[in-house]
């Protein structure tokens, strides 16, 4: 039978299960789930938290892993700046970046969630504003929102994953996980 495990992946995790970085290696999936052959489906960056999905079904981790099945991926980017809906349409055209130009994304300003704290806490600065928005990805580059919301200038603060396909986040507290 398969099994399909919805995590929400803290900031500062690996998305992996080992760490060969010596001599302090950093946390890994391995101190979470503790589930013997499942495995990551995709990838999201130490710095990112949120939804992974991880699965012994290797069709299903290729089903959502590789772009060319075009799984939607929602993510949730607190950036620096106060854009305005016009400064997003670069990301709804797509847009050049150093690896080639983006897929069009869906992409649309949002109040600011709630959302569980964060461990360490976004900076916060009284004269530097900051927004949500909301960004629907069907290709999955390295660091892709990043690159692109500082690509239009809003550079990323926090970014959650809250979606992937039909699984979501929501409900499953930081650094826990339950099967889908």
């Amino acid at each position: 039978m398969t099994r399909t495990i919805l995590l929400n992946k803290p900031h500062g995790v690996l998305s992996q299960f080992t760490d060969a970085r010596s001599p302090s290696p950093r946390p890994t999936l391995s101190g979470l789930v503790d589930v013997p052959g499942v495995y990551p489906a995709g990838r999201l960056d130490r710095d990112s938290e949120g939804l992974l999905i991880l699965t012994d079904d290797g069709r299903l981790q290729a089903r959502i892993a590789d772009p060319a099945h075009k799984m939607a991926k929602v993510y949730l980017a607190q950036v620096e700046g106060a854009p305005k809906d016009g400064d997003l349409a670069p990301l709804r055209q797509g847009l050049m970046l150093k690896d080639g130009k983006t897929a069009p994304a869906e992409a649309r300003l949002i109040a600011a969630p709630a959302l569980w704290e964060r461990d360490p806490p976004v900076r916060f600065r009284k004269t530097v504003p900051d927004a949500w928005i909301e960004i629907t990805l069907r290709e999955g580059r390295n660091r892709q929102v990043r690159r692109m919301c500082a690509a239009i200038g809003f550079p990323v603060l926090r970014l959650v994953r809250w979606r992937v396909g039909e699984w979501c986040v929501e409900g499953i507290a930081p650094g826990t996980w339950r099967d889908a």
